[in-house]
């Protein structure tokens, strides 16, 4: 099998997945792996124009014209808190928490149901958790969480690939694990999108 295909990845995504990418090169030393990155902003709009072809992002995709295939991995959730934020004391934080702090309000075309499998609109309980200033990427949530002016519950490769001075990732007790899975669109399921996606949920 031979072509090109493009990956859609966000944060440190293509790094998790190298091992199963490396795979999938030996095998298929004719196709050609490229990477774009997306932001979380506005996740699937290279998908949809085809500037990729299959995304790596996390769920739930509740999109019509969009196929979710494999479940990847699962990681916890973390909540990104600045390092003097009283939360921080504790060493931990329990889901409930996020109702009496602000998290980010996201700024783009990212869908709610989407968004809400890391920044939920309610806890588990029903209480809603207010929104804070406005963010468009990580860099921007970082520098706001470093301000003090929100909290924000993040995926743990936040914790391993982004350290910023000023902040803390805490251990989110009560949340649900973010699950990551492949994403493409319906229309455009080509045979060669299907091995990628079967090969590289296979693994060794």
């Amino acid at each position: 099998m031979a072509g090109t295909l493009t990956l859609g990845f966000m944060g440190g995504q293509a790094h998790e997945l190298e091992p199963d990418l490396a795979r999938f090169r030996a095998r298929h030393p004719d196709v050609e792996l490229r990477f774009h990155e997306v932001v979380f902003s506005d996740p699937f709009a290279a998908l949809r124009c085809g500037h990729v072809d299959v995304l790596t992002t996390w769920l739930p995709v509740e999109e019509p014209d969009l196929t979710v295939g494999p479940v990847l991995r699962s990681e916890p959730l973390r909540l990104l808190v600045a390092t003097g934020h009283p939360l921080a004391a504790a060493g931990r934080a329990d889901v409930e928490a996020l109702a009496e702090h602000a998290v980010p309000a996201i700024r783009g075309a990212a869908p709610p149901s989407w968004l809400a499998g890391v920044l939920p609109e309610r806890t588990p309980s029903g209480r809603e958790v207010p929104r804070g200033p406005g963010a468009a990427t990580y860099q921007e949530i970082l520098a706001l969480v470093a301000a003090g002016k929100v909290v924000c519950p993040v995926p743990d490769e936040g914790r391993r690939y982004f350290p910023w001075p000023g902040v803390t990732y805490l251990p989110l007790d009560g949340a649900p694990a973010v699950r990551w899975a492949l994403v493409w669109r319906s229309s455009d399921a080509t045979p060669l999108l299907r091995v990628f996606a079967a090969e590289v949920a296979r693994g060794g």
